[in-house]
């Protein structure tokens, strides 16, 4: 079993930065592959970004990519995605989750462990 606590979402204006946090507890968790995905109201869980705990190669969505970067703190347990310069349209739920496919951890499918989600509300 592995446990996922996300916290550090909030309210903030377009252009903006907010860091999120997962921390991780429960068996083997670092050698799992950690993954990060957001919901936005009325629309599908879609993938934001991935790392591999053990090595920390890590994948983006394109709609991410150069804006967020997900990292790992091996003493703390917890994985984190800090956004930057946020639009709207990154409004969403974002929740964490653990897998132990890095080739197919864009499918939300593939995860077997998730976090209960924290909220993003970007503002324009």
């Amino acid at each position: 079993q592995v446990q996922l606590v996300e916290s550090g979402g909030g309210l903030v204006q377009a252009g903006g930065s907010l860091r999120l946090s997962c921390a991780a507890s429960g068996r083997a968790f670092s050698t799992y592959v950690m993954g990060w995905f957001r919901q936005a109201p009325g629309k599908e869980r879609a993938f934001v970004a991935a790392i591999n705990w053990s090595d920390g190669s890590t994948h983006y969505s394109d709609s991410v990519k150069g804006r967020f970067t997900i990292s790992r703190d091996n003493r703390k347990n917890t994985v984190y995605l800090q956004m930057n310069s946020l639009k709207p349209e990154d409004t969403a739920v974002y929740s964490c989750a653990a897998t132990r496919s890095f080739a197919s951890s864009s499918s939300p499918g593939s995860y077997g462990y998730w976090g209960q989600g924290t909220q993003v509300t970007v503002s324009s």
